[in-house]
């Protein structure tokens, strides 16, 4: 038993949840749990009746802050159900912090899931994304918040682009096929040829699922990378009461093996020796930094003041015992060095 099995636990456990809201409790139920709970799974999961935070911004933009501004409307007017929503998404970031995208998140669940089926399966593990890379790639999901989430759908509001511009992000997002076809439905996986905008968008969100299943296989967390929800995580990361430390002096030896473990390649994690506070943009707060340090209380994940998890030589050497005993499991009995 270490953290890495108790967290796949939570992840199982949220994603029936989440999925399959309404097979578990009835409609009823889950409509008002998962109402209360703002951005845990797609909106178009029929089974849930659940939705998620980043339709609702698109919806503000395209239905409220655009009306209200075109009409001579007051700014407070316009965008006051968008600072609800946040609002309402803030307090539920001050419970999880970022761990909703480590522990949470059905999108992020399936890639892991995704990623043990390609090392299973023999494929040849990226261990780690070069620097230049990572570096290149983590700007994407701001784009995507500011463009996806807040300008189309404004544009679309005030009748200068296409009807399809109101929601562009859930017109691509990978979790709304997933969820979906998860629970059976397979009506959003298909290509929309009712208008031009509508044909790209499918097209789009078709590969863009395709591709974040191949890539998978073999590249752990790809789509989290540019994930628009793990951008907006970060806006609350200093608020959060699950904290990731690092305690660096004098212990730390910057053997990189926390940076290895790290699901999404931040390099950081090994390298920066003054800052205590190491909850990166892009990190999860999946733990397996902690898990992965041999020395001793250099880093720490806490949940406000109490420790869930420190830095240990003894915790270090049974979770490395255990991990190569897991690398050695394939469908095929042949060893795979992916990194679980």
């Amino acid at each position: 038993m270490n953290l890495t099995i108790i967290r796949r636990l939570v992840q199982i456990t949220a994603f029936i949840v989440f999925v399959y809201g309404i097979g578990l409790g009835g409609y009823y139920l889950a409509d008002k749990f998962s109402s209360s709970l703002p951005a845990l799974a797609c909106a178009y999961d029929m089974y849930t009746a659940d939705h998620c935070a980043l339709i609702s911004l698109q919806h503000q933009m395209d239905h409220r802050a655009a009306p209200v501004l075109a009409s001579g409307g007051s700014l407070i007017d316009a965008f006051l159900p968008t600072l609800i929503t946040m609002g309402t998404f803030g307090l539920l970031l001050v419970i999880l912090s970022k761990a909703f995208c480590g522990w949470i998140c059905p999108l992020g669940f399936f890639q892991e899931v995704m990623n043990i089926i390609g090392q299973k399966l023999g494929f040849k593990q990226t261990e780690s994304l070069g620097r230049e890379t990572v570096k290149k790639t983590r700007p994407i999901k701001w784009l995507m918040v500011i463009f996806l989430l807040f300008i189309f759908p404004l544009l679309t509001g005030f009748g200068l682009t296409g009807h399809e511009f109101g929601d562009p992000f859930c017109r691509i997002c990978p979790s709304r096929i997933l969820t979906t076809l998860a629970t059976g439905d397979p009506k959003e996986l298909v290509v929309d040829t009712s208008t031009t905008g509508y044909f790209i968008f499918s097209v789009i969100a078709t590969f863009l699922f395709g591709l974040m299943m191949s890539i998978g296989l073999m590249v752990r967390q790809p789509f989290c990378r540019i994930c628009p929800m793990l951008a907006l995580n970060t806006l609350f990361k200093k608020i959060g009461l699950v904290r990731l430390v690092k305690e660096a002096k004098p212990r730390c030896v910057k053997c990189g093996l926390c940076a290895k473990a790290c699901p999404m390649d931040i390099h950081e994690i090994h390298t920066d020796m003054v800052n205590k506070d190491v909850i990166y943009p892009d990190c999860t707060l999946c733990g397996r930094c902690v898990e992965f340090c041999p020395d001793k209380d250099v880093l720490k994940l806490k949940y406000a003041f109490l420790p869930i998890l420190s830095a240990d030589p003894a915790y270090f050497k049974k979770r490395k015992k255990a991990q190569r005993q897991w690398e050695k499991i394939t469908f095929f009995n042949t060893q795979n060095k992916g990194n679980k």
